[in-house]
């Protein structure tokens, strides 16, 4: 068979030639079978044609089955949320009763009116119910079809048209001649059987109901008694078509082909005052992209800005969008009445209510164990903030307060003047050496306190930091310490100290949380500069009212809290004392902090006053005392007990050293305990011994103090001064 010009040459035999013109190789058919018969176990390596699609899924990898897919699975609550809170439970409560009330009020208080006119009414209702009545047994709905009949002169279909009006109107007449007869009868069986209340019942249903018949379309008796907003409830659609507003391309795309542009996940529920959606957007989009088009969404929504609130879910994708609406301006939005406002006291271990979120519920703050950082841009209800925490600190009556209102207006002198232990207005130079020196031994404060918490019993002190029980023993010292500095970039921006501010700050942002210290600062500039990075990076409490720039709001609430979708740049003029609240071991939220007006931080101050005089807390500035720069107020220990124990008394049982100490000093010793004094000594590194005394012929033998390890200690210390 001769393959040439079909499939091109045929192989040769074993041992034979091509022809040499043919241009062709010769083939050595032994290798040929056994490469087909290699080929024949091992599958061809097959070319991709590169104009078929490549299959690049894999197959669907054996995940968990029902069960395991039913155990993952996330469980919506039973309940809604309202119903879940007691104070939400209370405001939908109220809400309802306020409504219906309102309600049954307004009309009750108008039926003489409303039966006044329907009984005037009663004889145009009668008139329209008879002619109604005669037009519909004559039947007269058909006389436009007959007479169309007419002009077309079709006969035919006019007697047809005849017929069946002749045969509706017998009918008609009929069913009306028996209604009359049964009214008739009715009528008169009620007149001669009826009592007299249900005579004048049927009466009055009658003439009612023919004035109901008589009432004109343009002027209706009942009006109405609660005038509706336009969008008094969320749906479906307003949010879409609020979403397709945005400009965001990824959702007019959506919305285009005819799809939502966003999948709910959850049903638009009521959420305390107002409306809440979730859901996801399309791929590509993030909540940050429509946070930042608020302004736009609130008008899709034909709600004022203050009402929608567009926020991110924490612990889902960043496409999932949670969008709250409220039935009020949260700016404007009458608050609940702060508890402190008029009585209380304060625990500051304990949570205390500060301001409210979008719902009305309240948030509450732990100001023990933080360090805070307030920023905002001027004229938002920074000072304010910062003076409403001081409060809550100062109605605590172990506290003890340090403020610092460098601005100079006097905004914290309701508690700088009351109950503050060091309060300066002003940023004058002697009142920058007074902050300065105060820093200085608050500083040395700090080391005494960790001093003390270390050498503490693990019983009293297990997790090595000061607890309400530890502050509640004056003789420990370990009450709390709050500082507040309002305008805290003139300390780290002063040519000559502001190094040290910083130094000194920094180190109380750091260890003082855990010693009992607080450190309260707040800014209108929160750059790198008026906050340094050391301080704004360890802050771990923050509140940001309204920024102008994604700088600032990350100085405040952290580096990349902008790209996150938290943006205090999105609050307006407005939204004084709004802001994003970063602690409590929570996300960022959205709060309203408490207004406390200039005459009512008098009152609240006023009243800590009063109970740290009934406490008998009161102490230096707002006692009168004076605190010169340079001068270090207080004691020292060391020397104290040198004093009251002489150089030829070397050892003292401690209950005499500490009723000689009471005799020294007594509002700082005064009801003092051996034990206290042994806590005292120890974080000098002195500890107690026994002490033998003769007493009436026999030796008895008490802890006491061996004065030469007071004199080794205080020449030790007072070298390395020396030497520093």
């Amino acid at each position: 068979m001769n393959h040439e010009g079909q499939n091109g040459p045929g192989p040769f035999e074993k041992g034979t030639a091509p022809d040499a013109d043919a241009g062709a190789d010769v083939v050595d058919l032994d290798k040929a079978r056994s490469a087909r018969t290699e080929s024949a176990d091992t599958p061809p390596t097959e070319v991709p044609d590169p104009a078929e699609p490549v299959v690049v899924d894999g197959p669907a990898p054996a995940g968990p089955g029902y069960l395991g897919r039913l155990m993952g699975a996330k469980r919506r609550a039973v309940l809604p949320a309202w119903l879940r809170s007691t104070a939400e439970l209370k405001t939908v409560a109220k809400w309802a009763a306020g409504h219906y009330g309102h309600l049954t009020g307004y009309h009750l208080i108008r039926s003489p009116y409303y039966a006044g006119r329907l009984a005037v009414q009663a004889p145009r209702g009668a008139a329209k119910f008879a002619g109604g009545s005669m037009r519909w047994v004559t039947d007269r709905e058909g006389e436009p079809v007959r007479l169309a009949a007419v002009r077309r002169e079709d006969a035919a279909e006019y007697l047809k048209l005849s017929r069946q009006r002749d045969g509706r109107v017998r009918l008609r007449t009929l069913v009306v001649v028996l209604a009359m007869f049964t009214g008739l009868g009715a009528a008169l069986a009620i007149y001669v059987l009826a009592p007299g209340w249900l005579q004048a019942l049927s009466v009055g249903a009658i003439v009612l109901a023919l004035g109901a018949a008589g009432t004109q379309a343009d002027a209706p008796v009942v009006t109405r008694a609660v005038e509706l907003p336009k969008a008094s409830k969320l749906t479906s659609d307003i949010v879409l078509r609020a979403l397709g507003a945005l400009g965001i391309p990824a959702i007019n795309q959506a919305q285009t082909k005819g799809r939502d542009g966003f999948a709910f996940t959850a049903p638009i529920t009521r959420d305390g005052p107002g409306w809440r959606a979730e859901g996801d957007l399309p791929y590509g989009v993030t909540v940050t992209d429509v946070i930042e088009r608020r302004d736009k969404l609130a008008s899709g929504l034909r709600r004022p800005l203050g009402c929608v609130w567009p926020e991110a879910v924490p612990e889902e994708h960043t496409g999932r969008l949670v969008l709250w609406v409220g039935d009020q301006d949260m700016s404007t939005a009458k608050k609940p009445a702060w508890p402190l406002a008029k009585s209380g006291s304060v625990d500051l271990f304990k949570p205390v209510a500060f301001g409210t979120d979008q719902r009305g519920r309240w948030v509450e703050i732990t100001l023990m164990y933080i360090a805070a950082v307030i920023g905002a841009i001027p004229r938002m209800g920074k000072t304010f903030l910062l003076r409403l925490l001081l409060l809550i600190a100062a109605l605590d009556v172990r506290a003890e307060l340090h403020t610092y209102d460098l601005k100079g207006t006097g905004d914290l002198d309701p508690v700088g003047e009351r109950v503050s232990h060091r309060h300066r207005a002003g940023d004058d130079e002697e009142d920058i050496e007074y902050a300065l020196a105060d820093l200085r031994e608050l500083r040395e404060e700090l080391r005494r306190r960790a001093k003390m918490i270390r050498s503490l019993p693990r019983d009293l002190c297990p997790e090595s930091k000061v607890t309400s029980e530890l502050a509640n023993k004056p003789k420990l010292g370990l009450h709390p310490i709050v500082i507040g500095v309002d305008e805290c970039q003139v300390w780290f921006e002063h040519p000559k100290h502001g190094a040290e501010f910083e130094e000194i700050c920094t180190d109380l942002v750091k260890r003082g949380p855990a010693t009992g210290i607080v450190l309260l600062l707040a800014t209108q500039r929160p750059d790198a500069k008026a906050l340094p990075t050391g301080i704004s990076a360890n802050a771990s409490a923050r509140f940001c009212l309204k920024v102008m720039g994604q700088l600032e709001n990350d100085m405040v609430l952290g580096t990349s809290s902008y790209k996150r979708g938290v943006r205090a740049t999105m609050f307006s003029w407005k939204d004084k004392g709004i802001h994003y609240f970063v602690g409590e071991g929570a996300d960022a939220r959205i709060v309203s902090s408490v207004y406390v007006d200039a005459p009512t931080a008098e009152a609240v101050g006023q009243r800590a006053r009063a109970l740290r005089e009934t406490a008998g807390t009161l102490s230096g500035h707002a006692l009168g005392e004076s605190f010169e720069a340079g001068e270090t107020p207080g004691y020292d220990l060391l020397s104290d007990v040198l004093a009251v124990v002489p150089a030829n008394e070397p050892k003292a049982w401690s209950e005499t050293v500490v009723a000689r100490l009471a005799e020294l000093r007594p509002e700082v010793y005064g009801g003092w305990e051996p034990e206290a004094l042994s806590a005292a000594l120890k974080p000098h590194g002195i500890g107690t011994v026994q002490v033998g005394r003769r007493v009436d012929g026999k030796v008895v033998n008490r802890r006491g103090i061996d004065r030469s390890q007071i004199t080794a200690t205080i020449a030790e210390r007072d070298g390395r001064r020396d030497a520093g």
